[in-house]
């Protein structure tokens, strides 16, 4: 492994490694159940409206006019969302304060690199105040292109300015992280916080 010294970029995930995922199946089970939506209708509908979602082609109003609001359940897209926001909570404090820790050593740049929908994602940046511990934010709802893409990764690296070697991704899902590596990324596939702080302090990068 490279030493931290060589390392200038560190990308985050962020749903499942500091936040909890903002509207994968269990958090829209949560909240449509509740609101008597027909989940049976909606994971129909949900793929194909996802897609052009998560990349920036279409807004919040318009995936929920095609996935929930067409069902006649006198509900407006104003009464939606503060719901479906209200789902996101932070999954893991010490991860936060580790990348606050890295954020603060001035050592390195800090960037998102997540899959999530433009609104989702700036309504859990500033929400959870992450955003001050970040240099930039490599988002799919802003690049138009989804991890594990290769495309998605190319831009983070384009973006950054440097080597792709120079970069640790951290990922929770390994598919994410092996295409990652597959460019020439380094890589952590995240499990536990603890996990989390013993390879970086394997990489020479001790948050403590």
């Amino acid at each position: 492994m490279s030493s931290s010294s060589y390392i200038k970029t560190i990308f985050w995930d962020i749903g499942g490694v500091l936040l909890t995922n903002g509207w994968d199946r269990n958090e829209r089970a949560e909240v449509l159940t509740r609101l008597g939506v027909d989940l049976a209708d909606y994971e129909s509908r949900h793929e194909e409206a996802n897609y052009l979602w998560e990349r920036g082609l279409s807004t919040a109003e318009q995936f929920f006019q095609v996935t929930v609001l067409n069902q006649n359940l006198n509900l407006t897209f104003e009464e939606l969302w503060p719901q479906v926001c209200a789902e996101s909570r932070i999954l893991y404090p010490e991860c936060v304060n580790i990348l606050g820790m890295l954020a603060t050593s001035g050592r390195y740049m800090l960037a998102t690199l997540n899959n999530e929908s433009r609104e989702l994602n700036e309504h859990r940046l500033n929400a959870f105040r992450l955003r001050p511990f970040f240099d930039y934010f490599i988002c799919s709802g802003y690049v138009h292109e989804m991890k594990p893409h290769p495309g998605i990764y190319r831009a983070a690296i384009e973006i950054s300015g440097h080597l792709p070697e120079s970069a640790l991704f951290i990922d929770d899902k390994a598919e994410n992280c092996d295409a990652a590596a597959a460019l020439g990324m380094q890589t952590i596939c995240f499990e536990s916080p603890g996990q989390l702080r013993d390879e970086l302090a394997q990489l020479g990068l001790r948050a403590a």
